[in-house]
């Protein structure tokens, strides 16, 4: 777990507070956790990078944790998402950083490296491939992200997860820390901030309509996944490379789930440095 952070900060994107822990001194590695967590997620990462000579930033992303909670799902579109990673950087001071993305996070740490690429030195996405290939990645990823339909309709998606002691979360999920994640979901109105991804970004539509286009990436970019995803398919994630204009690396971690950062934090850690030191890494297996 990680320690006192080195600087707490409030950013303020917009008319939205968000709040940023810092850890160490060195380049920084800014942390992006996805659905349904919070910062909480890098718990195990951020020391090992902090070790390896890196300033790490975990923010809570809008509607997660202590940052604030716009009560309508447009505030939660793609381009607000966007807007908060920028306002963040610019906090951190403007340089260039290495870019970590998770679920939600990956997806958004995609769209800020395709559009703002003179912020980005690398690009780390865990789990979601580029947003092209994950919706063009055909029927197996369709099926797989069954649940989003149920996640789109208000009422209804706040209930299938927390129906019979929120099951879908414990067990078809399997969350590792699924009890503190509870227990944050029912805080503040967090259920349903966080759905609000979906919601705005994410509707039934997108079954059916053309993949979005997005700027190819002008950055190195490492794509991690797992084979005991329930939730991505490989395909979704390799297909990534040709929208990566300055290479794209894959690490296939075998049978981890979705949840890496907390399942092979050590090995996932490791991979990010590495990266980081290098840019240009041959594909490691574990």
């Amino acid at each position: 777990m990680y320690g006192r952070p080195v600087e707490s900060l409030t950013v303020v994107s917009g008319d939205v507070n968000l709040q940023v822990r810092l850890f160490g001194e060195g380049p920084t590695i800014l942390l992006l956790h996805g659905w349904p967590d919070t910062s909480a997620l890098w718990a195990d990462v951020v020391p090992e990078l902090v070790a390896a000579g890196y300033r790490v930033a975990t923010p809570d992303l809008r509607g997660c944790g202590r940052s604030d909670k716009p009560l309508d799902v447009a505030s939660y579109a793609m381009h607000h998402l966007v807007g908060d990673v920028v306002a963040i950087i610019e906090a951190l001071g403007g340089e260039k950083i290495t870019l970590v993305g998770h679920d939600w996070g990956a997806s958004l740490a995609w769209v800020v490296a395709a559009y703002r690429p003179d912020l980005i030195e690398r690009l780390v996405v865990v789990s979601v491939g580029h947003p092209t290939s994950f919706r063009s990645a055909g029927l197996e990823q369709q099926m797989k992200s069954w649940y989003t339909l149920l996640f789109f309709h208000e009422g209804v998606g706040e209930a299938f997860l927390r129906k019979n002691d929120y099951e879908v979360l414990r067990h078809w999920a399997g969350h590792p820390r699924a009890d503190d994640v509870i227990e944050e979901l029912e805080r503040d109105g967090q259920m349903s901030a966080h759905l609000k991804w979906y919601r705005a970004n994410l509707p039934p539509e997108s079954f059916v309509v053309d993949p979005p286009v997005v700027p190819a990436i002008e950055v190195p970019v490492l794509g991690v996944w797992s084979s005991g995803d329930r939730a991505l398919s490989e395909h979704q994630m390799t297909n990534s490379a040709p929208y990566c204009a300055k290479g794209f690396t894959y690490v296939r971690f075998h049978g981890q789930g979705h949840w890496l950062p907390l399942e092979a934090s050590h090995e996932l850690s490791q991979e990010i440095i590495r990266f980081c030191a290098s840019g240009d890494l041959s594909p490691s297996k574990h």
